[in-house]
């Protein structure tokens, strides 16, 4: 991690202008610019809280000890940072072949394209949980400030899993172009595969194995520790926590070691 931050360190300019060119390309010629990463996350909230809540009749526990039981900020509160890895994820896996022509005329660290990718995505999410929380507070749910501080870790800890994830996906989709094709299922599968539109309490027909199972998906932690620092106003739970930062931070040095593996016949490649 070390040597990692040293290399930010060193380019973050050029870091910086990565950052800047994808946040400024993101809604480029858009009439509503910035609006949109507010508008869509919005509309799947209204959609999803039509559907689930109103059509499917899902039942949540009221925030434990908040009181608060609004269907609409329950999923908001494990919706944005699953969106979140999502974005960082899918938008890394194209960005070292998106940055063909700058890897082919100097030398860089390779790793800030990806990373660029990641932190524009982060200042989005910085601004939706920014509005989320004075949701939260709206609905009178203040016990959420005091536990700010662990939730920007969680964040933080988001940004490492995705960063993770976006580096080996992304060498490796300069070799075998099938894999931006394939995450796009396997986030829609992830999806629903963690607790956001429901509650793992709710899953009273499903088997103790299954629920198991799902536990060991880290993105189940991460929305249990949201929810519980954001709609219940309490600490996570310390396993749920300790179990997503382990993977988190695995999957960051995995991520790295693929993509140095992978990365020195990248010119050649594209």
């Amino acid at each position: 991690m070390t040597a990692t931050l040293a290399d930010y360190r060193a380019h973050r300019e050029l870091l910086t202008h990565l950052t800047l060119r994808e946040l400024r390309s993101k809604y480029k010629r858009s009439f509503f610019g910035w609006a949109w990463s507010l508008v869509t996350p919005l509309v799947n909230m209204v959609v999803y809280t039509i559907v689930f809540s109103y059509f499917l009749k899902a039942q949540i526990q009221p925030g434990e000890p908040s009181g608060l039981n609004v269907f609409a900020l329950y999923l908001m509160c494990g919706m944005l940072p699953f969106n979140y890895l999502n974005a960082s994820v899918m938008g890394s896996i194209g960005s070292v072949i998106g940055g063909s022509s700058l890897i082919k005329k100097t030398y860089f660290p390779r790793e800030l394209l990806p990373a660029a990718t990641v932190i524009s995505n982060l200042v989005t999410h910085l601004i939706e949980m920014g509005l989320l929380l004075v949701a939260l507070l709206a609905f009178g749910n203040w016990r959420a400030i005091p536990y700010l501080p662990i939730t920007l870790i969680l964040i933080l800890l988001t940004t490492i899993f995705g960063l993770g994830l976006g580096l080996a996906l992304s060498v490796l989709n300069v070799y075998f172009r099938d894999i931006q094709y394939l995450m796009t299922i396997v986030f829609v599968v992830w999806f629903f595969l963690t607790p956001i539109v429901y509650s793992l309490a709710s899953l009273t027909h499903v088997s103790g194995a299954v629920k198991d199972l799902l536990k060991l998906n880290p993105m189940t932690d991460a929305v249990l520790s949201f929810r519980a620092t954001l709609y219940d106003g309490t600490h996570p739970g310390w396993l749920e926590f300790s179990y997503f930062a382990v993977v988190a931070i695995g999957c960051y040095f995995i991520g790295r070691a693929i993509f140095n593996r992978f990365e020195g016949r990248l010119a050649e490649e594209l």
